[in-house]
């Protein structure tokens, strides 16, 4: 029985050794499932994705922080400073490391700069990990704002550009955006050759969150924009946009505009616009003030464009100068078609003119009896060699190329009206490049703005050259068109812009503005363009008025005095001076005459000294020394001063100094 009972316990105790013995497998299986779990996972980081988790572990402890490229200068034909750099802070923020003190950073930014707690808590709350807070604001916030202090919180020292003119030329230079990127004007135009290329740095941090260079990796120095140098003389732009103005609100009109040319080289010397605008503050004026309308904008250019009849005329010896035209006594009725007629009026009532006779009084009746004399084909061929119709390719954004209809679109009223500038458009850069033509002895030349441009170490690296275009006409009939445009000046529309002593050739014009559909009285161009001295011309000017609305809307009583007045300045203050008149150049606008008495005090160079380079303290005291006052902007080293270096100098002048920190020592790094 005993026995029995052993043999059966002996055969029941086997079973829960057995199932341990599974379970114990079990256990086995799963660890080593899970060490090949595991161990896949860990080749899948260490090898497949190495590079992934590397890059993350970097940006735990390493940084790039990019060193600003400076953008390049622009410069005025004599070497003077039109635009250069600031430098400006920026504030910025990690959200994720500054999410603990997010509403503490936001009532302290609020405090200083006045915008809502909420507008920076939203950029703090931000699933980014940079965010700017702050930008382009004065240094003196670091006086009140803590980086270091402020978990998250970064600065940057960032290049923001300076305009030294204020207003004058400011459509012409355009601007940049917060990012220092070209948006209109020069700086668009020339925005590849001005911007440079970043540099950068890596930073690793230590264990106290320090930041110090990496070894490991190379720094990338920055690669400064090149400069750019333009034909523009600023004392002539200042010339033109001051005597601009004051003929705009004398004449009560609209806006108006200035060309100048330099007729045997196509440079252009000054591109005036009023109402003006400040490149400092670019976007706060009007889209229609914003463009530089000399060269974006059509106008029918009215009697000026008899230029394009009368050459024509000359140049196919149709008509002399002697040959007499009936003027109609003042109206002239065609008959377009058998039923139909128009009127052509002009505003003297003359019988009989001499050719030359009826460009000095700017007869429309005589020009369009020329015209039928010419006919289509020649008229058309003139106008085009003159550029009309055909972008002059001047090297400025946004240029209109004009409307020039061929003969084949002309209705029967079209040649007449063309011959005294209606059904035409032309922007004022052709315009003007047109009557250089004839101021070159009738060779047209490209107009340009570009000069040359160098690098940062001053090496030239391309620099323009006078291009020409095509000859238009005879040196024959550029010495009966001078004689034409003199007598303009002389005895007819244009004795206005008569200077005594002086030979000035020139015509003027007075057009019905096309609006909405059709011709309105009351809304009128008026211009003056004219070139000196005539027997040697070195200058040729265009002067436009929109809508004028004083006691008269014509171009030789509206725009022949703002020529006139242009003209005596540069006459008096470049090669044209008479030996008794000096001048000295003012702080930051015009040049204005010595006063008789006025003592000039020279230095040992007899001239502004150059203080450029030098740190405050050293310009200061040699300006000091020089008997000059130095008024500063910002600190640092000094990058531009105006007036420029060489000038005369008077005792008292205040010498205006923009100074910045040296790049390397703005950039705060820890």
């Amino acid at each position: 029985m005993k026995q029995n009972q052993q043999h059966k316990s002996s055969q029941v105790n086997p079973a829960p050794i057995s199932g341990n013995r599974s379970r114990l497998r079990f256990f086995q299986i799963v660890i080593v499932i899970l060490f090949f779990v595991v161990g896949g996972r860990l080749a899948q980081i260490q090898i497949v994705e190495s590079q992934k988790y590397r890059k993350i572990a970097q940006r735990q402890y390493q940084s790039k922080i990019i060193l600003p490229a400076e953008r390049g200068l622009l410069y005025d034909c004599n070497g003077g400073v039109i635009a250069s750099n600031s430098i400006l802070i920026s504030f910025a923020a990690d959200p994720q490391i500054a999410a603990e003190d997010a509403r503490a950073i936001a009532n302290k930014f609020s405090k200083y700069f006045g915008k809502p707690k909420n507008y920076y808590l939203e950029k703090l709350q931000s699933d980014l990990r940079f965010v700017w807070l702050e930008r382009q604001v004065d240094a003196k916030y670091l006086q009140k704002i803590n980086p270091k202090k402020d978990t998250g919180v970064v600065v940057r020292y960032e290049p923001k550009r300076l305009y030294f003119h204020d207003h004058i030329a400011g459509q012409l230079i355009g601007t940049t955006n917060i990012d220092n990127q070209g948006l209109a004007g020069i700086e668009q135009e020339f925005d590849n050759q001005l911007q440079g290329a970043d540099g950068y740095v890596i930073f690793q941090r230590d264990g106290l969150g320090r930041a110090r260079p990496s070894v490991d990796y190379p720094r990338v120095e920055p690669v400064h924009g090149h400069n750019i140098y333009l034909t523009i003389d600023m004392k002539i732009q200042s010339f033109a946009e001051k005597e601009l103005k004051k003929g705009v609100e004398q004449n009560k009109a609209e806006r108006g505009l200035v060309v100048i040319l330099h007729p045997k080289t196509g440079e252009v010397l000054a591109l005036a616009q009023y109402p003006n605008i400040d490149p400092n503050n670019f976007g706060k004026y009007q889209l229609q003030d914003q463009r530089l309308r000399a060269v974006t904008d059509l106008f029918e250019p009215g009697s000026i464009f008899k230029i394009v009849t009368a050459s024509a005329a000359l140049e196919s010896g149709l008509v002399s100068p002697e040959k007499q035209f009936y003027a109609e006594n003042g109206t002239y009725v065609v008959h377009v078609t058998p039923t139909k007629t128009r009127k052509i009026i002009d505003t003297h009532k003359d019988k009989w003119l001499t050719f030359k006779e009826s460009m000095e009084k700017s007869s429309n009746i005589v020009m369009a009896k020329v015209s039928d004399l010419i006919g289509s084909e020649r008229f058309y061929k003139t106008a085009r060699d003159f550029g009309f119709g055909i972008p002059t390719n001047i090297d400025y954004p946004g240029e209109v190329k004009g409307v020039l209809k061929k003969p084949m679109e002309w209705s029967a009223t079209t040649l007449n009206t063309m011959a005294f500038g209606y059904e035409v458009g032309a922007s004022p850069i052709q315009i003007a490049a047109a009557y250089a033509a004839i101021a070159n002895d009738g060779i047209l030349m490209r107009p340009y703005i570009f000069k040359k441009e160098t690098d940062a170490s001053g090496q030239i690296v391309r620099e323009s050259q006078p291009q020409q275009i095509r000859r238009v006409v005879s040196s024959k009939t550029v010495r009966t068109l001078i004689d034409f445009f003199e007598g303009v000046v002389e005895q007819g529309t244009g004795t206005p812009a008569k200077i005594p002593g002086v030979r000035i050739a020139g015509k003027t014009g007075t057009s019905k503005k096309f609006v909405e559909g059709h011709y309105e009285g009351g809304n009128y161009i008026a211009s003056f363009i004219g070139f000196f001295p005539s027997d040697n011309p070195k200058i040729v000017c265009l002067v436009m008025l929109d809508n004028p609305r004083g006691s008269s809307y014509y171009g030789g009583t509206t725009s022949a005095p703002v020529f006139r007045a242009i003209a005596e300045q540069i006459i008096n203050t470049t090669e044209f001076a008479a030996p008794q008149r000096k001048f000295v150049a003012d702080t930051m606008k015009i040049n204005e005459p010595v006063k008789e008495n006025a003592a000039v005090i020279l230095s040992p160079a007899g001239v502004i000294p150059d203080v450029r380079g030098r740190s405050v303290r050293q310009a200061v005291s040699i300006l000091k020394d020089r008997k000059l006052q130095a008024v500063v902007n910002g600190s640092g080293i000094v990058r531009n001063q105006m007036p420029e270096p060489g000038l005369p100098l008077k005792r008292g002048m205040k010498i205006t100094l923009t100074c910045q920190p040296k790049l390397s020592a703005a950039l705060n790094l820890n």
